[in-house]
């Protein structure tokens, strides 16, 4: 790689930031189409935010990655919501047109793209998502976009997820009749019916974490995803029984890849990105 007066500057926000994979793929991906630019984590603090978006604009930054925790404040300081996020109200990716930021949210079809590999016809599936926070906001807009026949939604506190079902209901108009909210101590009641169960919370990071539910009760014919980047207990459990699982690293790599195509308007190197994450 040579740096010099053309090299085009991407990169990511987050607090903390240093654990990111982004800069490995997106660089490899670069490379790999002799795209002259390089991709640079930067660990901006909440408070600091506001004037990190309004940075790109003064140091010419052609876009970025957005991760946790600024998905939903950032979009208080760009020039422009993409369709998807003023639905979900949270974006991953912010590009740069020539000092007009245009903020879009690929999680979604990173989602959906990685779950295709295991399950790639969603239309008329039934699915249990747990957790109602940012990603799950993203995940559940694409399986509506996907037709899914049901989803049961589990969450700590039932108001949060009635909040989303609510927001919902203006961009998707039987919301009410496919998604059911329930508490996290009912999943049990509802899990023979499901097609496909999704982890979206911090749930399973930490080996001492209590399961979210007794996962010897999973079924060979169920599909487990859990978007945690490493083999959770629910991932393992979900192997013993010889379901089809996935970690979080599909949806990674496929929310970077269209991330990718929207900066640069060329097709991501999709298998380039994943080789380089050893995947």
């Amino acid at each position: 790689m040579i740096l010099d007066g053309q090299t085009k500057v991407y990169g990511i926000f987050g607090y903390p930031v240093k654990h990111s994979k982004s800069p490995t793929f997106q660089t490899a991906a670069f490379l790999y189409l002799g795209i002259n630019a390089v991709y640079v984590p930067f660990e901006v603090n909440p408070d600091d935010l506001e004037k990190a978006v309004e940075s790109l604009k003064v140091l010419k930054i052609a876009g970025v990655n957005i991760t946790i925790p600024h998905k939903e404040n950032v979009i208080n300081y760009v020039n422009e919501l993409s369709e998807e996020v003023k639905v979900i109200k949270a974006a991953n990716t912010i590009k740069n047109v020539d000092g007009y930021l245009i903020a879009y949210n690929t999680d979604w079809i990173g989602f959906i793209e990685g779950l295709k590999e295991l399950e790639p016809n969603l239309e008329g599936k039934k699915v249990l998502v747990i957790g109602a926070g940012g990603s799950s906001r993203a995940i559940i807009y694409g399986l509506l976009k996907e037709n899914v026949d049901k989803i049961y939604l589990a969450n700590r506190t039932l108001q949060r997820a009635e909040k989303l079902i609510q927001e919902y209901k203006e961009y998707f108009r039987i919301v009410d009749k496919i998604i059911t909210p329930i508490s996290l101590q009912d999943i049990e009641t509802f899990l023979s019916d499901v097609d496909i169960i999704v982890n979206t919370t911090s749930v399973g990071l930490n080996n001492e974490d209590f399961p979210l539910f007794d996962y010897n009760i999973l079924k060979e014919s169920q599909t487990v995803v859990d978007i945690i980047y490493k083999e959770t207990k629910l991932l393992k459990a979900a192997k013993e029984k010889g379901c089809k699982y996935q970690n979080g690293f599909p949806m990674l790599i496929y929310q970077g890849a269209k991330s990718f195509e929207i900066w640069t308007g060329q097709k991501a190197p999709v298998e380039v990105m994943k080789k380089s994450l050893g995947l």
